[in-house]
């Protein structure tokens, strides 16, 4: 198992740890050590800030250590988790459509933008006409860990085929990769933006 993977199955364990909790919030012990992880994720929030303040101070050098660790598939998600990532929701979507739509290529399809609004994210694919069935799961395959890996603290996305009028619904990330601690406040995004058609 490679450090990614490690750390994304520890990220998806301590999730399922607090979902286990949110099932029983109403006992004392409970709400106890929900409080109790609550407060450590601000106090190491407070002081990952105040690193990353004291890096960016060191000008272009810091400046380019900053976005160099947003890059990284290890810390971009642990800066996502505290609200610290260089780099807006939004930017990062489009970057994974990008990085989706260059592997999408190679299958004769494509991915576009619908809308982005407070943290939901909606899509469609284009399939070519002579795709088959496992080509169309691979493609929103490809789509879903695009997306996921760079914004996981999106609240929903909506994968809509290029022939479907109305999507499956959407898809939480908690259900797809419980990447994050779910008391995480995700989609405090009040952005709103649409693509052109």
């Amino acid at each position: 198992m490679s450090t990614k993977e490690a750390f994304q199955e520890g990220m998806r364990q301590l999730g399922a740890l607090v979902g286990d909790l949110d099932k029983d919030a109403s006992s004392a012990p409970s709400a106890a050590v929900r409080e109790s992880i609550q407060l450590l994720m601000e106090v190491h929030g407070a002081a990952l800030q105040r690193i990353m303040e004291l890096i960016y101070e060191a000008g272009a050098a810091g400046e380019a250590i900053i976005l160099k660790a947003g890059e990284d598939p290890i810390v971009r998600q642990f800066l996502v988790l505290y609200s610290l990532h260089p780099e807006h929701f939004e930017t990062r979507v489009l970057k994974a459509i990008d990085t989706a739509g260059s592997q999408l290529r190679k299958l004769n399809s494509e991915v576009e933008l619908l809308s982005i609004r407070q943290g939901a994210v909606q899509v469609r694919i284009h399939t070519s006409g002579h795709a088959c069935g496992s080509t169309a799961k691979t493609v929103r395959l490809i789509v879903e860990e695009s997306i996921y890996d760079l914004a996981p603290d999106l609240t929903s996305l909506e994968i809509i085929e290029a022939n479907e009028e109305i999507s499956a619904g959407f898809v939480s990330v908690e259900s797809l990769l419980k990447r994050s601690i779910p008391m995480h406040a995700a989609g405090t995004h009040n952005m709103e933006a649409t693509a052109a058609n």
